[in-house]
């Protein structure tokens, strides 16, 4: 691949790092995929959130921290990645990565079908930086959603949509994950207000 990254190769490293360790922590997963960008880091937590590893209490929360964290690194300007101590050394079970990598590798085939770099004007800064405003506000939506059972999912989703679009430099998705997270906000909003 050229300049960008499939779906599927980003769950293939994942996996092989979920293979080798009893326990995966968010420093290992920043260590194995963070040298591709900002995209993937953004990508691979919401997609944890959607898989089945959502429905246990407070992954959505912590992985909503991780992913604020970044956007907010993406607004910055920053190159790097950094993580605090104490994000870095929060572990998930080896086990239950490699089952949500297995569960979501067909839906990763069938997107890596479609990325292409279509509208790249959508992957420049200016929309880089948009993208990353909204991730920001479905971040902050996510820990007051995680009473209802998965609906964290919902934010994450978009959330995933737009990372991976970062990773792909593919214009057409970066417009798909933004208005995802359009009608995720409108949607969290309104589940905020009305429970």
């Amino acid at each position: 691949m050229s300049d960008t990254t499939a779906a599927e190769d980003l769950l293939d490293e994942i996996g092989d790092l979920a293979e080798q360790e009893r326990h995966v922590s968010l420093g290992d997963l920043v260590e194995r995929i963070g040298h591709r960008g900002f995209g993937p880091l953004l990508f691979v937590p919401a997609l944890v959130v959607v898989s089945p590893l959502g429905g246990i209490p407070g992954v959505p929360t912590l992985f909503a921290v991780v992913i604020a964290l970044i956007a907010v690194q993406v607004l910055l300007g920053r190159s790097g990645i950094w993580m605090p101590h104490v994000l870095e050394t929060r572990n998930i079970n080896a086990e239950r990565v490699g089952q949500a990598v297995k569960t979501a590798r067909p839906y990763a085939k069938r997107v890596d079908r479609w990325l292409g770099n279509g509208l790249s004007t959508l992957v420049q800064r200016p929309a880089k930086l948009a993208a990353a405003a909204a991730v920001l506000g479905l971040c902050v939506m996510v820990p007051p959603l995680e009473i209802l059972p998965f609906a964290a999912a919902v934010p994450m989703l978009a959330i995933a949509l737009i990372g991976l679009a970062f990773t792909a430099r593919d214009g057409v998705l970066m417009l798909a994950g933004l208005c995802v997270a359009g009608a995720a906000l409108i949607w969290g909003a309104f589940m905020l207000i009305s429970g």
